[in-house]
């Protein structure tokens, strides 16, 4: 069973800093793309950033220039760095990655992380 777990969310000012980690745990045989993705009150889920297993990112518009997506393949970690928080970026933040598991059989999976609460007063 694989599990992402998430941390670091919470309550910050604007422009403010935040750092998000989320963690992969169970039986991996590798991860393939992971990505960050945010749900506002009234809104859509929307990808926020994206990373390659080779390192190779993408970012939304709103957030390009402010956040930073980055991860630990040998901790099977991805982070976001958020930094000059904006009310705008509240939302519930989710981990996403695709998984290769081999366990019970080969197959090529999409999880998500239980998501964490970012809040920017202004």
């Amino acid at each position: 069973q694989v599990q992402l777990v998430e941390s670091g969310g919470g309550l910050v000012q604007a422009g403010g800093s935040l750092r998000l980690s989320c963690a992969a745990s169970g039986s991996i045989f590798s991860i393939n793309a992971m990505g960050w993705y945010r749900q506002a009150p009234g809104k859509q889920r929307e990808l926020v950033a994206s990373i390659t297993s080779s390192g190779s990112t993408n970012y939304s518009n709103s957030v390009r220039g402010r956040f930073t997506i980055s991860r630990d393949n040998a901790k099977n970690t991805v982070y976001l760095q958020m930094n000059s928080l904006k009310p705008e970026d509240t939302a519930v933040y989710y981990c996403n990655a695709n998984i290769v598991v081999v366990t019970p059989t080969y197959s090529q999976l999409r999880y998500w992380g239980q998501g964490t609460q970012v809040t920017v007063s202004s």
